[in-house]
């Protein structure tokens, strides 16, 4: 059997070399391997669940938590979702996907969904479980039929750049909002400004941002970037003492940049939370949320399809399966993911869960790159996630509200402001003034109309002007309905 990189792990030049010139094994003493046999799943499994880096994969798992926390939150107090059932079915999700896919593919709340439901108070559990199979089923067709792949095909990359770029500013902007007001979660409302100091001030805020960045930088892959300064232990000129000193600062630094900052900043805010109200601990009962299914009547099911599925289906194609399949080629060269099985997997997770009153979910290429900036390399950081989710929503359940409830919410801004700062930075690979033209055109309309089906209409509308306009080369537009080519006339 030809040999095969392993897609999540790196290799060496050296090592390159190493493989090219071991000797291949004879058919007759390697019999080759079925594509789906036993021996090939675990092993895909392996490869696909093993940490890169122990603390930075834990780390990464705590990059989706600032867009994750404050919707199931604020659903969970003012529409009475089961926390429970939701944490229990997202971290079967997240184990899933990262044993599948090798990299940190998230798990998000589907937003448009859960903005309808805390805008409207009549847009219950049944309506939101609604909108969730109705999107779900949607997708799951278009991945099957392959009509995914055909859209996928024809966005052009500056628009999915717009798009993107649109959602990562405004979750920076909603960072920056959690930050310096105080918030009312549940009604997602702004309260006043935040006091400097407390539990919950500007000054902690402030701290935890500067500590992640002292930690990870502007996320670049090498945090340690003093390796390889070693001394040889040769003393020329008083050199060796300078080369001593060195290392020993190299070391330091090489300890403070491998730190966990996202995790430590996150057990700091639970910390604060037990503080700021010690009571809740006797709100605190132990055992699994009941898990029941949830029934629907023919009005919630078409006010889940008219107010919930239909403004949520252009978000989840544009942003949880176009964007997140192109940013993953980005982040993960050589892990090219086809929409179609991301489709598919988004389809089928509300297709379960939903009915069961577990919040509808997608993927999203905001928390992949919230987890990716904070270290997440491998389906293991996700799963690592999945599995705190899983032994929190069978030991606690729902009463894991009280205690999210007194988190800090500026550290959660802290959070989500990384995450949106790095879905952002992938529109930095615009070469052209055009490009760059249709993405902020995308961006612009996206973020004053709310609505990134509206900035998606537009830029695409944009790019097809702007190419036919290259194509006639101020030609007369005669060439446009002959159809015939600028160069012939």
């Amino acid at each position: 059997m030809a040999y095969q990189k392993p897609p999540s792990i790196p290799i060496t030049d050296l090592e390159a070399q190493e493989i090219t010139s071991t000797p291949t094994p004879t058919p007759s003493t390697t019999p080759p391997a079925k594509g789906y046999s036993a021996k090939v799943v675990v092993n895909r499994l392996k490869s696909n669940l093993v940490f890169h880096s122990k603390w930075g994969e834990l780390n990464g798992a705590m990059g989706d938590l600032g867009t994750y926390i404050p919707i199931v939150l604020a659903l969970t107090l003012a529409r009475d979702l089961n926390l429970g059932t939701t944490l229990i079915f997202t971290g079967v999700y997240n184990i899933i996907t990262g044993a599948v896919y090798g990299v940190p593919m998230p798990v998000q709340p589907m937003k448009s969904i859960a903005a309808q439901a805390l805008s409207d108070t009549s847009f219950g559990v049944p309506e939101i479980m609604a909108a969730g199979v109705l999107t779900g089923g949607v997708l799951f067709v278009l991945g099957v039929t392959g009509l995914m792949q055909l859209v996928y095909t024809l966005i052009p990359l500056s628009v999915v750049r717009g798009i993107q770029l649109a959602q990562g500013l405004s979750f920076a902007l909603t960072a920056v909002k959690y930050v310096r007001k105080i918030q009312d979660l549940p009604k997602s409302k702004s309260l006043g400004q935040r006091h400097w100091f407390g539990l919950d001030g500007l000054v902690l805020a402030i701290v935890c941002l500067c500590f992640i960045v002292i930690v990870n930088g502007a996320g670049e892959n090498n945090r340690g970037c003093c390796d390889g300064v070693e001394s040889d232990g040769v003393d020329l000129g008083g050199r060796k003492r300078n080369d001593i000193a060195r290392n020993k600062t190299s070391r330091v630094r090489k300890v403070i940049f491998s730190l966990p900052s996202a995790f430590m900043v996150f057990v700091l805010g639970v910390v604060f939370a037990f503080i700021r109200r010690h009571e809740v601990v006797h709100e605190i009962k132990l055992g699994p949320s009941p898990i029941e299914v949830v029934k629907f009547s023919k009005h919630a099911w078409k006010k889940g399809f008219v107010k919930g599925a239909i403004p949520q289906l252009p978000l989840s194609i544009l942003n949880s399966v176009i964007a997140v399949c192109k940013l993953s080629s980005d982040l993960f060269p050589g892990r090219d993911f086809s929409v179609t099985s991301l489709s598919v997997t988004v389809g089928l997770m509300n297709l379960v869960g939903s009915w069961f009153g577990a919040m509808p979910s997608c993927h999203g290429a905001g928390g992949l790159a919230g987890q990716y900036k904070f270290g997440g390399r491998s389906g293991g950081c996700v799963a690592l996630l999945g599995v705190a989710k899983l032994v929190l929503g069978l030991v606690l359940g729902s009463s894991l509200a009280h205690i999210l409830k007194q988190f800090p919410v500026g550290i959660l801004g802290v959070l989500l402001l990384f995450a949106g700062i790095e879905l952002a930075m992938c529109c930095r690979d615009m070469k052209t003034k055009e490009d760059s033209f249709v993405m902020l055109i995308c961006t612009a309309v996206s973020l004053v109309g709310s609505s990134a089906a509206l900035g998606f209409l537009c830029g695409m509308i944009v790019y097809v002007l702007l190419k036919l306009r290259n194509w006639t080369r101020d030609k007369p537009l005669s060439t446009i309905w002959t159809m015939t080519s600028p160069e012939q006339v």
